[in-house]
């Protein structure tokens, strides 16, 4: 008969035994609370969050919070009025209004005080993108005050002693003084900042509930002061008619500038300063891994911290590592964005060409979905991943014959066009290729925001291929040296490589006068781009398109470098004056580097490329030959490699109009990776955003493929081989 005694359980008797104080010997401790920098990220998560969401939905949450401040001011009146003004029965119910606030996760103005200012801090937001979501917040939380206010007063929700108590409780602030109000407001702001931090390092919805009332009950104990609540008082005087809104006496004036803006300042120096920053330098340089794993690269620079999108980028989406470590061991990657896998073959061959000429070459070919607006992008993700993995088999094989790797993802996104710039910085691809042409990606750019903020700050090269039965045998590459011209010669001398290809270099000139000299040009410039065994044509005839379109009868591809300026943004808005594109039997392939504009010029000039005359098509270097100059004037030697001409833009008043939206960052997205073996889902997490990136890998064996959904999670790990990442 077995003894039913476990002997692993008489060691650990003998163990805890020997154990002098009676504790257990063995296991190990498991903390009950988050570390400072585990809140710290907890916190960064949820501001970005905050920060993503649109103005309507910030403005309408603010609103929500100022009608529940309404509360607050409504029990602390009544309470006054029945209690006699009793110091502590009076303020018993003061803080419920921010309780609503805190659990139904309404936008207060002091509560930003924290989330969005660590995100800054962190150099992942810009201080426009700040101030932008304080102003929307600010002006919600007072539209809804001032509806309160309104109602209370014209209602008839006060009545006799509580008129007078409204009165009363509402007039105390304009007996104190500027900076006794300023200081006052400052332990305010500490108390609200403080209970946000404290709200994220609690565990459980018990503890949060009694710090908010507690820390909530302070500020009438304490006689401080809230700037929402004072703002509600104050029209609330005005509506009742105890203070005027001009004339003699106190007026509405008086209750803003002389009550309502030191309570503000106070507030937000409170917030800031004595929390937000004291509770950041306590965190160790590690409460961010994931946002620093690319070190300066994935923060703002000074200057983009600074001005925001005038210089560059105004915001940083929160990214899991895991999507940076996907190809950060890749040799010379291409990516390929697709909107129909049973017609994008030709775009995938030509990358695979491409990519074949590097001894560690890799095309990863994107597939973009463009979700309906009403789509909940988590709902049925997984579901279009699998028959998007499904439709890009016949291109893996594609590729896989060119003898190169393959990587294919999925993206689903609400704003397609935009997800292809976002994945490209995710990533860090050498070049982007992508088709031109009427389907879903390009009508959905022209549906979205302004694009400029994208076109202006490529992350990589971008080539963009108008294909009629692609044939790579015979390239015709017109050039006057400009850097979008080199980034062409690098793609025609892979393909005389790869394809065997016969590459044409067409310069024009503007006379034969000019003939000898752009000669000399065109076979310096040949030989410095590594495409000296080319043909050479000169042509005097002045007419740059004209003499593309005669030479592109002899050819199959044509590859021409952005001379407008932005490419992409061109090509959005069709205003692209390049008519030969249309005019030409061949396909054409449009490059385009990335811009290296100065602060200077994203500050004080049009914010995109140069303006020039209408029908340039060839740009030239300064230092080139003396052949046809299609520009009017030169950019500046830090703008070389921005600067290529168009046309003055009627557009661009139009487009200023829309620069509200500059500072609005983009919506998430839901991105399938279908290769990474190593990717684990994110724990979901409430303080998340709800509809993050997510990244799977569906050639792993052993990952369960069909999980749809994944929440945010701060580290890259997780149980079921499914990674989510913003």
């Amino acid at each position: 008969m077995t003894d039913p005694t476990d002997p692993d359980d008489d060691s650990m008797r003998e163990v805890v035994e020997r154990s002098r104080s009676g504790a257990p010997a063995v296991g190990e401790a498991v903390r009950d609370r988050f570390s400072s920098d585990e809140v710290f990220q907890r916190i960064v998560a949820a501001a970005d969050e905050e920060v993503t969401s649109g103005r309507r939905e910030l403005f309408f949450s603010g609103v929500a919070a100022g009608l529940a401040i309404t509360i607050t001011f409504l029990l602390y009146v009544s309470l006054t009025a029945a209690t006699g003004g009793h110091p502590i029965l009076s303020v018993a119910l003061y803080p419920l209004g921010f309780i609503y606030i805190i659990i139904g996760g309404y936008q207060l103005y002091t509560e930003n005080t924290l989330p969005p200012v660590a995100l800054t801090l962190e150099r992942l937001a810009s201080v426009p993108t700040l101030l932008r979501h304080w102003g929307i917040v600010l002006a919600g939380n007072f539209t809804g005050g001032a509806i309160g206010a309104l109602v209370l007063s014209y209602g008839g929700v006060f009545s006799g002693d509580a008129v007078d108590a409204a009165i009363y409780v509402s007039s105390g602030g304009f007996s104190v003084g500027f900076w006794p109000l300023f200081f006052k407001a400052a332990v305010a702001g500490l108390i609200v900042a403080g209970v946000v931090w404290v709200g994220f390092a609690s565990t459980n919805s018990v503890t949060r509930l009694l710090v908010v009332y507690l820390a909530f009950l302070a500020i009438p104990l304490g006689d401080l002061y809230h700037v929402v609540v004072s703002f509600t008082e104050v029209l609330y005087l005005l509506f009742v008619g105890a203070i005027g809104l001009y004339g003699d006496g106190i007026t509405l004036y008086d209750g803003l500038v002389g009550f309502v803006l030191p309570v503000l300042l106070g507030n937000t120096i409170g917030g800031v300063v004595l929390v937000t920053l004291v509770n950041y330098f306590q965190t160790s340089e590690e409460r961010l891994e994931e946002a620093r794993f690319e070190g300066m690269s994935r923060r703002l620079t000074v200057p983009e911290w600074v001005f925001g999108r005038a210089a560059g980028r105004s915001y940083v989406p929160i990214l899991d590592a895991t999507e940076a470590t996907l190809f950060a061991s890749e040799g010379h990657r291409i990516m390929v964005p697709i909107t129909n896998p049973r017609t994008d073959g030709p775009i995938v061959e030509l990358a695979s060409r491409l990519a074949s000429d590097h001894e560690e070459g890799l095309v990863h070919i994107v597939h973009v979905v463009q979700a309906p607006e009403r789509m909940s992008l988590s709902a049925g993700a997984g579901r279009i991943a699998d028959v998007s993995e499904e439709g890009m088999a016949g291109l893996r094989e594609t590729a896989e014959a060119y003898d190169v790797d393959v990587s294919t993802s999925t993206v689903v996104s609400h704003r397609s066009f935009e997800e292809v710039f976002n994945m490209a910085r995710r990533t860090r691809p050498e070049a982007v290729l992508m088709g031109w042409g009427e389907d879903q990606l390009w009508n959905a750019a022209r549906a979205e925001r302004p694009v400029d903020e994208l076109t202006n700050q490529l992350p990589c090269d971008f080539l963009i291929l108008s294909e009629t039965d692609l044939d790579t045998s015979r390239v015709l590459l017109p050039t006057s040296g400009g850097p979008d011209s080199r980034l062409g010669a690098e793609v025609a001398s892979v393909l005389s490589r790869t394809a065997g290809a016969e590459v044409t270099l067409l310069h024009v000139v503007d006379g034969p006068e000019d003939r000898e000299e752009g000669e000399s040009f065109l076979a310096a410039w040949a030989e410095e781009n590594d495409v000296g065994d080319a043909e050479r044509i000169v042509d005097d005839g002045g007419d740059v398109e004209a003499a593309i379109v005669r030479e592109a009868t002899e050819h199959t591809l044509v590859i021409i470098g952005a001379t407008e300026k932005g490419l992409l943004s061109r090509l959005v808005s069709n205003s692209l004056h390049l008519d030969v594109i249309h005019d030409v039997d061949a396909s054409v392939l449009l490059a385009e580097r990335p811009s290296r504009r100065s602060i200077r010029d994203r500050l004080f000039g049009s914010g995109r490329r140069e303006a020039g005359p209408p029908r340039a098509v060839i740009e030239r270097e300064p230092d080139g030959s003396s052949g046809t100059d299609v520009r009017r004037r030169r950019d500046d030697e830090s703008d070389a490699d921005a600067g290529a001409p168009g046309e003055p833009d009627e557009e661009d008043g139009a487009e200023d109009e829309k620069d509200d939206d500059d500072d609005e960052p983009p919506e998430p997205a839901v991105v399938t990776d279908h290769d990474d073996p190593d990717e684990d889902e994110g724990d979901e997490d409430d303080d998340e955003p709800p509809e993050p990136a997510v990244i799977t890998d569906h050639d792993d064996p052993d990952e369960d493929g069909g999980d749809d959904e994944s929440g945010e999670g701060g580290d890259d790990g997780g149980e079921n081989d499914e990674t989510s990442a913003r």
